[in-house]
């Protein structure tokens, strides 16, 4: 089991975008169907896997680019600890004051380590300054608990 580390900054407006951020539904509307679901299918089904958008469900960063990886790590500790350096990167960009407390930081951290190491995934986000959005990831591989059809991004 290894884990691999996502971050994604952003307009709050394009991260709101949800179809963009669910994989295609396994049975496309039917070809008689109203013409503009046709086209938000197909605009879903060619750029889900190739959008950097976070997908909702922390799983679906293993079918994104390759290159979307910031990091991979064997040990739970050490990808929470890129965890911790992205929240200390950012936390003086944070909107709320409260999302700043370098305690509350710490406990996110540790918690991300156990959660990790017990196999699930770790999925952070927060407000910017406006109109700006952060999303960290951290997603276990090989398998994943939650999908383990989904390939290592790696392999």
């Amino acid at each position: 089991m290894h884990h691999h580390a996502y971050l994604w900054t952003g307009p709050k407006e394009r991260f709101d975008d949800e179809a963009l951020r669910r994989p295609p539904h396994a049975d496309p509307p039917p070809a008689g169907g109203r013409p503009e679901l046709i086209e938000r299918y197909r605009q879903v089904a060619a750029e889900f896997r190739t959008s950097d958008l976070p997908p909702l469900e922390t799983a679906y960063w293993l079918v994104k680019p390759r290159s979307l990886v910031r990091g991979t790590w064997d040990e739970a500790k050490e990808a929470a600890a890129w965890l911790g350096e992205r929240l200390a990167e950012y936390t003086p960009r944070f909107a709320a004051e409260s999302d700043r407390d370098t305690a509350r930081l710490a406990r996110l951290v540790d918690a991300a380590a156990e959660r990790l190491r017990s196999g699930a995934d770790v999925s952070y986000g927060c407000y910017l300054e406006r109109p700006s959005y952060l999303t960290l990831a951290l997603v276990t591989c090989s398998p994943n608990r939650a999908s383990p059809e989904l390939p290592c991004p790696c392999a």
